[in-house]
């Protein structure tokens, strides 16, 4: 059976990006929940799971460094398909009320979506973050002091009460996942991530940026990344709305690939919108 990693462990969003992958497929996958993203990465990278689900940008919050830096590092990886799922907090403790709290954890982006909350009902509580917004539910489970944010779904796999849903400072919050594989996608789709590096020359940007409009391409996103080296040196990573069967795409990328000192293409792929 086909083994799909993912952050850890169970009813973390990641785990509903999982099942909903699942749902869509029609089948039935070996689920191979991971400590971290970096895990989930290399798991796939080695071949230790045949496909991995990581997170990717968050409309808040913006992109995932974690998993861009893991995609740089492990150039195999490929992209299969983009999730995108609406992400609704849930404040979980068996605390009475929200006077009883004396502590918060949740990963650093689920403490970050809810901040405006949090400042507003417990502004005094300390926040503390943890690997993922599922880890401290067992503590929870054994003192009322304490809350977690997670999702309901978590708050019900381990019989647990929720306080306050959603608590998300914004109604339209929502993750984009990515599907990954260590070979590339057999059913591209109309969008194309990829990443590049330039030499320290002035107009090293300006060239690859003209190359996609001069054609035409779409250039949707554009972020930059320490590339780890020496300060000021950058990592740039791209999507366009347009897909590696395009020979268009195909002629800019080539372009692309002699004016820079590094090009990584993660693949084209399809998205999909869940509810």
């Amino acid at each position: 059976m086909t083994k799909l990693a993912f952050l850890g462990p169970s009813g973390t969003w990641s785990e509903m990006a999982a099942l909903a992958y699942c749902n869509h497929l029609s089948r039935t996958l070996e689920f191979s929940p991971q400590s971290t993203i970096a895990q989930v990465l290399q798991s796939v990278a080695t071949a230790d799971c045949e496909l991995g689900i990581v997170p990717i940008e968050n409309s808040i919050q913006g992109s995932v460094t974690t998993t861009l830096d893991g995609m740089w590092q492990w150039e195999q990886l490929q992209i299969q398909q983009a999730l995108v799922l609406p992400i609704r907090h849930a404040l979980i403790s068996r605390a009475s009320g929200l006077a009883e709290i004396e502590r918060i954890y949740s990963h650093n982006q689920a403490l970050s979506q809810c901040q405006q909350w949090l400042e507003q009902h417990l502004p005094h509580v300390p926040r503390i973050s943890t690997h993922s917004t599922t880890d401290s539910l067992l503590e929870v489970a054994t003192n009322p002091k304490i809350a977690a944010i997670a999702s309901a779904r978590a708050a019900a796999l381990h019989d647990l009460p929720v306080l306050a849903c959603p608590i998300n400072d914004y109604r339209d919050n929502c993750t984009c996942f990515w599907v990954i594989a260590s070979s590339p996608n057999p059913e591209p789709g109309e969008r194309t991530s990829f990443a590049f590096s330039v030499l320290d020359r002035p107009g090293s940007l300006v060239q690859p940026l003209l190359l996609f409009a001069e054609r035409g391409i779409n250039l949707s996103r554009i972020e930059s990344r320490p590339a780890k080296r020496s300060l000021g040196e950058y990592i740039f990573f791209a999507d366009i709305e347009a897909s590696l069967t395009d020979r268009v795409v195909q002629d800019a990328l080539t372009q692309l690939a002699q004016i820079t000192e590094t090009l990584k293409i993660f693949g084209s792929y399809r998205t999909i919108h869940f509810a």
